[in-house]
């Protein structure tokens, strides 16, 4: 079993040796779109949630994936049974391709290059109670695409851990969108809320099956704007992505918030890790 391994347009090896050319539109562009998971006693978690998601991503960029989805998705999992390890950071990214510098991206380029690799990764402590701080979201109005533009994000995230937190949570104005790199979420008097799925956020495949389990547990759901002083005076405040699947906040901007409602929490967090268990194992 190996440490980590690393794909690129079919050559694999250590990550530390892979090589792309300097003229990938990843290099000068960012011309991308990504997607990444863990997995779990080398079962990827949602895998089938993740692959149709870089496939419309890359679709609304117009990039034709060259790889058939069954065929990345066997690809993906011949590379995490490769890699030693019960938790696993799997990645994977797709670039417009090869070809000389030039903004313009029509008939450039050859076929779209594909990026994969593994690596051992541990997942954010569910029982943990996590600081966070707000931040101006300064992104581009495309956030429902998986692009590999993150530098925005880059930069927030870099500021929360500066101020000893984890997590940056954008908002425009007064409005709530979403973490540097989660989806975020308000309990208020037994309801769950959470932005809805327009351009501003990135419609998470956790979040997706988070709502699902509120429907399953009786808990309301909201898919509407709220701001940041409802989030402030929530009863429960949370994030979530692949590698942490429900982080309870409890600080924001240094003050206190939330840990007000932990029945309903619970019930989100613990129906979460099962969902979890029964579909990869342990």
């Amino acid at each position: 079993m190996l440490k980590n391994i690393a794909y690129y347009n079919g050559k694999t090896g250590p990550i530390e040796e892979m090589t792309v050319p300097m003229n990938d539109r990843a290099c000068y562009f960012g011309d991308g779109v990504y997607d990444a998971t863990m997995a779990i006693h080398h079962v990827p978690m949602h895998f089938d949630d993740h692959i149709e998601r870089i496939y419309r991503s890359a679709g609304k960029i117009d990039i034709d994936i060259p790889m058939e989805k069954a065929e990345m998705k066997r690809m993906i999992q011949s590379l995490v049974d490769q890699v030693e390890g019960e938790s696993l950071f799997v990645y994977w990214q797709v670039t417009r391709g090869v070809g000389m510098r030039n903004h313009p991206y029509s008939g450039a380029e050859g076929a779209p290059s594909i990026w994969a690799w593994v690596r051992p990764g541990a997942m954010r402590d569910v029982y943990g109670t996590y600081r966070c701080i707000t931040v101006e979201d300064t992104r581009f109005l495309h956030c429902d695409i998986k692009t590999i533009n993150l530098l925005p994000a880059v930069m927030a995230n870099q500021r929360a851990m500066e101020a000893g937190c984890e997590e940056a949570i954008f908002h425009r104005g007064e409005r709530v969108t979403e973490c540097s790199h989660s989806n975020v979420y308000i309990l208020k008097d037994g309801v769950l809320r959470t932005a809805p799925c327009d351009n501003l956020i990135l419609p998470g495949i956790a979040r997706a099956h988070i709502l699902e389990i509120c429907r399953e547990q009786g808990i309301p759901v909201v898919e509407e704007p709220f701001t940041v002083a409802q989030m402030m005076a929530a009863d429960e405040v949370f994030f979530s992505s692949s590698s942490a699947l429900t982080c309870r906040i409890g600080e924001i901007d240094g003050k206190r918030v939330g840990v007000k409602d932990e029945a309903n929490f619970a019930k989100i967090r613990d129906a979460y890790q099962e969902k979890v268990r029964e579909e990869c194992g342990g």
